[in-house]
């Protein structure tokens, strides 16, 4: 492995050392964030799941080798998770939608037995903005549902309310590839795509949007095209979110916002959740790729984060050295990088409408925030930007919250 993967690290020279965690800082400054972290409500809007969530061999309620689980929820303060409901794009067809359909099922099914089974008494769904703060004083962690991929209602509208009623309470128009409802920001081949096929919404996409303001479910722009948020921004009724987006001025890819994205968001009352994920918070080099795919190769590692979770120990081992290695070459983005992000859109769009999310168990997780045992680490590096605890509590949930409440409202309404 080591002759394998020096053959790429030799061909470029030793970078800096990796940006110090945040735990350095002083005693007066650790206890004044952590006053702050105590004091508000920590939502963190993009946390995945795996297919065998909530089972024996997946227990989030007794420790995982996930990232967010309830006893790193615990250990790090972090009080509320969107757990996603995701399933990926595959070609449009009758047994494909019926396929999909039913991994979303399996999703819910999951966090319903984590809350209502698993572990209850630490544990809890919130359906409404107000059941996160009743669970939240009553001293348990808060689970809520996010969608991911309008994939999982093909064409039939009538499964949003379906959804509504099982706890969903944000859905992503689309994901890595285009479907019925809107143009993904990347094309997919696996799905047949060839460029953008509706050029922002389909007519079919305008009646989702209208059916999703009238259940008063939050409307997730993260992952589509930009001539779709920006017609999203135009015809939703109720504020729509980003629930994992970062800014593209400072990681150029399309993936994150660009301004005028971030300024229409804002327009429609909504939220943009910066993302910690390091690909999109900070921009490296080719070679540390080259090193990364000669590492993945040599040891046989396919997928994401979670397939890295089921390796055999010694490989797990192995993995990690070769890791360390590439980290101490090209140090990957940490949390002064993330909070970057956050200063950025603060000053363009104001600190009403922005807020965090990690994306983890999902490709999500910087240097200083890997999990949600080191959430804290994310309020001391606001604390040590100046950030004031009314500040903190909107970038935490505060702003998030008040958007969910005014798409119930508006609901009400229609």
């Amino acid at each position: 492995m080591r002759r394998t993967i020096q053959c790429v690290l030799a061909a470029v020279a030793a970078c800096a050392a990796a940006v110090p965690v945040s735990a350095q800082h002083d005693p007066a400054l650790r206890e004044r964030a952590r006053q702050i972290h105590d004091a508000v409500i920590t939502i963190d809007t993009h946390d995945d799941i795996p297919g065998n969530y909530a089972t024996a061999e997946m227990n989030p309620c007794i420790g995982t080798r996930m990232q967010v689980d309830v006893p790193k929820m615990e250990e790090g303060g972090l009080d509320v998770a969107f757990l996603i409901v995701y399933v990926g794009q595959t070609e449009r067809t009758p047994e494909n939608y019926e396929r999909a359909q039913q991994q979303a099922m399996q999703k819910f099914e999951a966090i319903h037995r984590l809350t209502s089974e698993l572990c209850p008494d630490r544990i809890e769904l919130a359906r409404t903005a107000d059941d996160v703060e009743r669970i939240h004083r009553a001293g348990r962690l808060v689970a809520a549902i996010g969608i991911e991929n309008g994939y999982v209602i093909g064409r039939d509208i009538s499964l949003v309310s379906k959804y509504h009623e099982l706890g969903a309470r944000y859905f992503g128009l689309a994901h890595n590839g285009h479907n019925d409802i809107a143009d993904s920001w990347q094309p997919s081949e696996r799905s047949g795509d060839q460029g953008f096929e509706h050029n922002g919404l389909s007519a079919f996409g305008e009646q989702v949007v209208a059916e999703l303001n009238k259940v008063g479910i939050m409307v997730d722009v993260s992952h589509i095209s930009k001539a779709a948020m920006l017609h999203t921004a135009r015809v939703s009724r109720a504020p729509i979110i980003a629930s994992h987006s970062s800014a593209r001025a400072l990681t150029p890819t399309e993936r994150n916002m660009d301004d005028e994205m971030m300024r229409a968001l804002a327009a429609t009352g909504g939220v943009m959740q910066i993302v910690a994920f390091a690909g999109y918070v900070k921009r490296q080099p080719p070679a540390r790729q080259q090193a990364l795919q000669a590492l993945r190769e040599e040891l046989g590692v396919t997928g994401g984060r979670a397939a890295i979770a089921t390796l055999d120990d010694a490989v797990r081992v192995r993995y990690q050295a070769g890791m360390d290695e590439i980290e101490s070459r090209w140090p990957a983005a940490a949390v002064s990088d993330f909070v970057d992000h956050v200063d950025y859109a603060v000053e363009l769009i104001g600190i009403d409408h922005v807020g965090l999310s990690s994306d983890f168990d999902g490709g999500g997780g910087v240097t200083g925030w890997s999990s949600a045992a080191e959430t804290f680490n994310v309020t001391l590096e606001l604390v040590r930007r100046g950030y004031t605890e009314d500040e903190i509590r909107k970038l935490w949930g505060g702003n998030l919250l008040r958007v969910w409440r005014e798409v119930e409202r508006i609901a009400r309404e229609i």
